[in-house]
């Protein structure tokens, strides 16, 4: 039994540290901002894993005022609160979020075609 068990190499499970760091969104994980196509040309820009202690609804007044676009605020019962605006705000989002001092541009990552 020694034997086979010195030639057997110990089981490297990739997905350990994801699931023993699985907290949910809003820790120390990314903030990922993704476009989603609508009808034709309309798309929809969606951002998620911002820390809960922000106020989601100062920042979407801010960002909708600055970029001139619509949004609202959505309860997912999975990813928790995440913010939808109308359009590709993937960019805009990103600057904004970098330069209000809310998140570190190596803590974003930004989705979508």
């Amino acid at each position: 039994m020694s034997e086979l068990d010195a030639q057997i190499p110990t089981a490297f499970d990739p997905f350990a540290e994801a699931n023993a760091d699985d907290s949910g969104a809003g820790s120390k994980e990314y903030v990922h901002i993704r476009v989603q196509q609508r009808n034709g040309r309309k798309s929809l820009t969606t951002v998620q894993g911002l820390k809960k202690e922000f106020s989601y609804n100062k920042i979407l007044k801010d960002v909708k005022k600055e970029f001139c676009c619509n949004g609202t605020v959505v309860q997912d019962p999975e990813l928790g609160q995440v913010i939808q605006l109308q359009g590709d705000q993937r960019k805009n989002v990103s600057t904004f979020l970098v330069q209000a001092g809310i998140v570190k541009k190596e803590h974003i990552k930004i989705h979508g075609f």
